[in-house]
C-alpha cells in the first residue's frame, strides 16, 4: 500500500542488485562434479507495489532462486492452488483486498509445507504477532539489507526442511506403530483361536461320549451370540459370549460319567459334585488370560438372577451380561434336547415355560431377547476363520 512506501526502500532498487555474474550459481555447480545443478528453490513474491516486486524478484533470481510474482493476496492463492509448488512465499503485509496476515492461514491450508515470510514497512507489533501466530516463519521490516534478506530466506528454508523431516518421521512412526499394532492383534486373534480350538477339542471328546450332549456347546454359542446381537451389544461382547459358550462346559471333564449320565434326579451330594464343574473349568481356562471377558462369562453361567445360583450366588446385574445370556441359552438348549429321562420340549413350549422363570433364573430383558430370537428363528452362525 502507499502508506508503506513512505519508508525508504533503497536497498531494493535495481542499483543495489548485484549482477548475475556475482551470483552463487557457479559455486553451487562446482559442488556437483557431474555438472548437474540441483533444482532451483521456488519462491513466490507477493506485493501490490510493482517496483518492489521487480526489485525483489531480480535480486532473488540473481541468488539462484526460481521466482514467481503476485500482485495481490487473491492472485497468490490462485497461483498456490495451481500445479506448481513453492518452497517459500515472501509476502507484503498491507495489500488491498486480502491482507498478508489474512493470506497466511489460507496459503498454509493449500500447502502446509510452505514457508512464509512477511516483509513490511510498518513496525506494528500486534500485526507481527498475528502473522507469526498464524504460521508465518519470520517478519522483516523495510528497508532491509539484501544480504540480511537472503540469510533470513535461507534460515526459513532450512527451518522448513526440518519441519518436513519431523513430520515425515512422525508419519513413519505412526505407520510403524499402526503396523505393529495390527501384527499384535493378528497374533492375539491367532492365539485366542488356537486356545479355544484346543479347549473345544476336549469338549467335543467329552460330548462324543454322550449322545444327549453332542453339539450342545455350539448350539448355545450360536443362540447366545444371536441374543447378544438382539440386545444391541457391541461386536467384542458378542464374540466373547460366543467364545464363552463354546468352552463353558470344559469343567465337566472332571465330573464322573455316572453322575453326568444318570437317568434320574441327582442326590444332593451328586448335585454338589456337578456344581464343581465350574471351578474345574475355571482352573483349566485360567491360563487363557487373553480371553478374560469370556472367562468371566463362563464363571457366571450358572448364576441365577435372584441369587440362588452358583458358584458365588450373585444377584441381578452383578452377574455379567454374558453369564446371564449363557444361563438362558443353557436352560433353553437343555429343555429342547432329549435326555435319558425325558423327551425334548418344543421351542415355543420351552419359551413359554422359561417365562415362569423370569426374575428367578432369568433376567427379564434377556428372556425377552431370547423369546424374540426364537420366535423369529434368528441364529447368527459364526464360522472359524484362520488368521494368516
Amino acid at each position: 500500500m502507499q502508506s508503506e512506501l513512505s519508508t525508504p526502500v533503497a536497498p531494493l532498487t535495481s542499483e543495489t542488485v548485484p549482477p548475475t555474474a556475482h551470483s552463487s550459481a557457479p559455486r553451487v555447480t562446482r559442488l556437483f562434479k557431474t555438472g548437474a545443478e540441483p533444482p532451483a528453490k521456488r519462491i513466490l513474491v507477493v506485493d501490490d507495489e510493482p517496483a518492489i516486486v521487480q526489485a525483489l524478484a531480480k535480486f532473488l533470481r540473481s541468488r539462484g532462486y526460481d521466482v514467481q510474482t503476485a500482485g495481490s493476496g487473491q492472485e497468490a492463492l490462485e497461483i498456490l492452488s495451481g500445479s506448481s509448488r513453492f518452497m517459500l512465499a515472501l509476502c507484503d503485509v498491507r495489500m488491498p483486498g486480502l491482507s498478508g496476515v489474512e493470506l497466511v492461514p489460507r496459503a498454509l491450508a493449500i500447502d502446509p509445507d510452505l514457508a512464509i515470510m512477511m516483509l513490511t514497512g510498518v513496525n506494528d507489533a500486534p500485526t507481527a504477532t498475528d502473522a507469526l501466530s498464524s504460521g508465518a516463519m519470520d517478519y522483516l521490516l523495510k528497508p532491509v539489507e539484501l544480504t540480511d534478506l537472503h540469510h533470513a530466506i535461507e534460515r526459513a528454508l532450512h527451518k522448513r526442511e526440518l519441519l518436513i523431516d519431523r513430520r515425515n518421521i512422525e508419519r513413519i512412526i505412526r505407520e510403524e506403530v499402526a503396523a505393529r499394532t495390527e501384527d499384535v492383534e493378528r497374533e492375539k486373534l491367532a492365539l485366542r483361536d488356537l486356545s479355544v480350538s484346543v479347549v473345544e477339542t476336549l469338549i467335543n471328546a467329552m460330548e462324543a461320549k454322550d449322545i444327549y450332549l453332542r453339539g450342545h456347546s455350539q448350539r448355545i454359542a450360536e443362540l447366545g451370540a444371536s441374543i447378544a446381537a438382539q440386545l444391541g451389544l457391541n461386536e467384542d461382547t458378542v464374540e466373547n459370549i460366543r467364545i464363552a459358550a463354546r468352552v463353558h462346559d470344559v469343567g465337566k471333564i472332571g465330573i464322573r460319567e455316572a453322575v453326568l449320565n444318570k437317568p434320574g434326579p441327582l442326590t444332593p451330594a451328586e448335585f454338589e459334585h456337578v456344581k464343581d464343574h465350574v471351578r474345574i473349568g475355571m482352573e483349566i481356562l485360567a491360563p487363557l488370560k487373553h480371553i478374560a471377558p469370556a472367562l468371566t462369562y463362563v464363571q457366571d453361567h450358572h448364576e441365577h438372577y435372584d441369587g440362588s445360583g452358583y458358584p458365588k450366588g450373585k444377584v441381578g446385574d452383578a452377574i455379567s451380561v454374558g453369564g446371564r445370556i449363557l444361563a438362558a441359552t443353557d436352560a433353553f438348549d437343555s429343555l429342547t434336547s432329549q435326555r435319558a429321562y425325558r423327551q425334548p420340549m418344543a421351542p415355543d413350549a420351552t419359551v413359554q415355560y422359561l417365562g415362569t422363570q423370569v426374575g428367578t433364573l432369568l433376567d427379564p430383558k434377556i428372556y425377552r431377547a431370547l423369546s424374540t430370537v426364537i420366535s423369529q428363528r434368528k441364529s447368527l452362525v459364526f464360522s472359524f476363520i484362520e488368521n494368516t
